[in-house]
């Protein structure tokens, strides 16, 4: 799980670039569809792959020690993206010992993370959650 998420190819390709823990995503003209809003492909790649990042801060211990997987996500798109967008993810305390438990248990669980995707003024234009299989290595 240690990896630089910026270096993920499709990552490069859409220019997703970290401030810190979180990640933005400028507007581009080849990332606007038809509308002349931000594709909804590029907006869900943004939260994915700041769900991935805030597993690698959320659980700094299994660096170099398990795969994440992708294993189930669902997004609502709540208004246009328009301009500049970034995004800023979490999951609650439950969870996160949720998770540890079944971790510790059978070296092996899943985790929600829920995202959200904001506009230049800080308004939600997307929830997403993103459940991840973790497997040590």
């Amino acid at each position: 799980m240690n990896m630089n998420i910026l270096e993920i190819p499709f990552v490069k390709l859409l220019n997703i670039t970290q401030d810190e823990n979180k990640l933005s995503l400028n507007e581009k003209k080849t990332l606007l569809n038809h509308l002349e809003t931000t594709h909804a492909g590029a907006i869900y790649t943004l939260g994915e792959t700041q769900s991935g990042l805030y597993l690698q801060n959320l659980f700094p211990s299994l660096q170099d020690k398990v795969i994440p997987i992708l294993r189930d996500s669902k997004i609502k798109y709540k208004k246009p993206a328009l301009g500049n967008l970034s995004a800023s993810a979490t999951c609650t305390e439950e969870t996160r010992k949720k998770f540890q438990k079944i971790f510790e248990k059978k070296k092996r669980a899943s985790i929600e993370i829920t995202v959200n995707i904001l506009n230049k003024d800080e308004e939600i234009i997307a929830i997403a959650s993103f459940t991840w299989f973790i497997q040590s290595i």
